[in-house]
């Protein structure tokens, strides 16, 4: 879903937002909250941590683009919070592949001095401190669209990667949605979802079916092992998770009413949208991470997207970006927040990043 994040003049406020993250300690790398009984890492011990437990998933709206002009203030934050994986979404850079020949999702693309001179721009960025202690894994689209990447802190690599949701590591997804790691206690599934789009159509409505019903039969067949998911999710499921519920629940494009009335709506927050995530919670077992510590609306940070500035979705904003985990690890849950204000509020040009931290208790 395309975002807006260029600063705007907020009205009646001139209150700068900090980046750095409150409930977090970068100097200590231990949580200065404790939820559900968890157990925070104290530092002597990180030597001995088996399997990652800080986690970040980022909608970067081209990779790119942020190395070129944020760079900076993304390796501050990414220092500051060091996580043990960061899982990105809309890399939004070409798969490696001349023109006219088959495409390797894998690598990025090098064929065209210009797309040479941006893979060297890019791994050069990825290369240095804090991002040169992360193996980094791509899934790409053909063209400069969606996409996702991995990065896993060295000391704890995978046992497998594999880019599908039928978990076969040769075969990547279309447009390179999904990138899934497997560990020794759980797996990491990393998705940029299809947006549910407007109309009854190939390409939007069934499209956004066919992929509820594949990642429900993902979770159900995957139920052996606990699953962390995140990334861009494109649904918010609840009214607390919108900033306008009556607003996004009304809206539609160009006067078209969809034929049910389960799909009249923004996307993402149609009652058919809301009710297949709901049904891939309760039947795989799993509990939306951020709102089980945030029971409360919170205006300022509770969204991780904004509408467009002009017109009428000025101030409206949805949460779009999650933490799905199994129940198993609800008490492991220290702490889930998201950083970053988008178009209302100055400051966080690397827009909305979602962190997670979870207690060790393997």
């Amino acid at each position: 879903m395309k975002r807006f994040f260029k600063p705007i003049e907020k009205e009646g406020s001139a209150k700068k937002p900090s980046i750095s993250p409150a409930p977090f300690s970068a100097s200590s790398g231990i949580s200065d909250g404790v939820a559900d009984g968890g157990v925070a890492i104290a530092s002597g011990e990180k030597e001995k941590q088996k399997e990652p437990l800080k986690f970040l998933t980022w909608n970067a709206n081209s990779l790119l683009l942020r190395v070129k002009n944020n760079w900076p203030e993304v390796c501050k934050f990414v220092s500051e919070l060091d996580p043990d994986v960061i899982a990105i979404q809309e890399v939004r850079m070409p798969a490696a592949g001349s023109k006219g020949a088959p495409k390797n999702p894998g690598e990025l693309k090098d064929d065209t001095n210009a797309a040479r001179e941006e893979k060297r721009v890019l791994m050069r960025a990825l290369s240095s401190a804090p991002f040169g202690d992360y193996e980094v894994w791509w899934s790409l689209s053909d063209s400069k669209y969606a996409g996702t990447a991995l990065l896993v802190k060295r000391c704890f690599k995978p046992k497998k990667v594999s880019f599908s949701l039928d978990q076969t590591s040769s075969k990547h997804e279309p447009d390179g949605r999904v990138i899934l790691a497997e560990f020794e206690t759980f797996r990491l599934l990393n998705t940029y979802v299809p947006n549910n789009g407007w109309k009854e159509e190939e390409n939007s409505f069934q499209r956004r079916r066919k992929w509820d019903k594949r990642i429900l039969d993902f979770v159900l067949q995957s139920s052996d092992k606990n699953l962390i998911w995140c990334g861009d999710l494109n649904v918010s499921h609840e009214e607390i998770d919108v900033s306008h519920p009556e607003f996004f629940s009304a809206a539609k494009l160009n006067g078209y009413i969809p034929p049910s009335k389960e799909d009249v709506g923004q996307p993402g927050f149609t009652l058919a949208e809301r009710k297949r995530f709901g049904s891939i919670l309760k039947e795989g077992k799993l509990i939306d991470a951020y709102r089980l510590l945030h029971k409360e609306k919170d205006m300022d940070q509770g969204f991780s997207w904004s509408g467009n500035p002009i017109g009428k979705y000025r101030g409206k904003r949805m949460r779009i970006d999650y933490f799905v985990v199994s129940e198993k690890l609800k008490n492991r849950i220290l702490s889930c927040e998201i950083h970053g204000h988008g178009i209302e509020l100055e400051g966080q040009s690397y827009e909305f990043i979602c962190f997670i931290i979870l207690g060790d208790r393997f």
